[in-house]
């Protein structure tokens, strides 16, 4: 999978979605803005678990949405791996296969242009 293109691609999709439908668009926003804010548990542990659940219900544009914001929140590959370790463990085979592509797109994005 070229992780760049796919991305690219989704994000024109999600804007031209979002210009239909800006008043869902703002509230799905503000929605994720505060479901992410740190507290009790810091923005970082919040997309950990996000990505968990990216992987089990296999669902790649979110994989690729997850693992950026962690690379941008400092998570490390080895972070990753455990966390993808536990993901494999609860979802099984078919977490097994994305925990992969979780992999891919860390390796895709974490690389310096």
């Amino acid at each position: 999978m070229d992780w760049h293109n796919f991305m690219d691609g989704i994000g024109a999709e999600i804007a031209t979605l979002s210009k239909e439908i800006p008043e869902t668009a703002r509230g799905f926003g503000t929605m994720g803005a505060a479901a992410k804010a740190s507290g009790a548990l810091d923005e970082k542990t919040k997309e950990i678990m996000a990505l968990g659940i990216a992987v089990a219900t296999r669902c790649d544009s979110c994989i690729g949405f997850h693992i950026k914001s962690l690379i941008r929140l400092g998570l490390t590959r080895e972070e990753l791996c455990e966390a993808l370790a536990m993901a494999t463990f609860m979802g099984g085979g078919p977490s097994y296969a994305f925990s992969a592509k979780a992999l891919s797109a860390f390796d895709t994005f974490s690389k310096k242009s």
